[in-house]
């Protein structure tokens, strides 16, 4: 008899936000993208320090890495680009640790919004964790909403401050 395991290890634990705003794609990608290594950590607001390592630019390759404070505890990673296509995607993915951040960008036409769309994948996830994978993954929703909020916030006032 074949007992079933609810709690796949295997699949990714994965939460999901979009938000339009209300600039062109090449504006949107220019601070989420191009800029990354400048504001990543203005709407990461849980990254207490936050170091590019080996290459200034943004592209395929570059690393960082960053000191979260997640309940309390301050937890270190590496990560690494991955794919990089202006004006419309931007993923990176850890190399200490297991997860992915994609950021990716619609627009139907020059006059309409911006679709900013942000993914947060924890690729595995621990054998003693995987009876709170529910939880982990309403967790996880709650941090990608926040995230699309302060990225479309902070390009507004950036926009009025100008």
């Amino acid at each position: 008899m074949h007992i079933k395991n609810p709690f796949d290890s295997s699949r990714p634990v994965v939460g999901e936000a979009s938000i339009d705003i209300n600039k062109s794609m090449h504006d949107v990608f220019s601070y989420v993208g191009e800029h990354f290594f400048e504001n990543y950590p203005k709407w990461a607001v849980e990254v207490v320090e936050f170091e590019p390592l080996d290459n200034p630019e943004v592209s395929v390759g570059a690393k960082a890495k960053q000191i979260r404070k997640d309940n309390g505890a301050k937890v270190e990673s590496v990560f690494e680009i991955t794919d990089y296509q202006p004006d419309s995607k931007l993923v990176f993915k850890g190399v200490s640790a297991p997860y992915r951040h994609s950021y990716l960008l619609e627009a139907n036409d020059q006059n309409q919004p911006t679709n900013l769309t942000f993914r947060f994948e924890l690729l595995e996830l621990d054998v003693f964790m995987r009876p709170f994978q529910k939880l982990i993954r309403s967790a996880i929703e709650d941090g990608a909403e926040n995230t699309v909020e302060n990225i479309k916030n902070l390009i507004a006032a950036e926009s009025d401050a100008q």
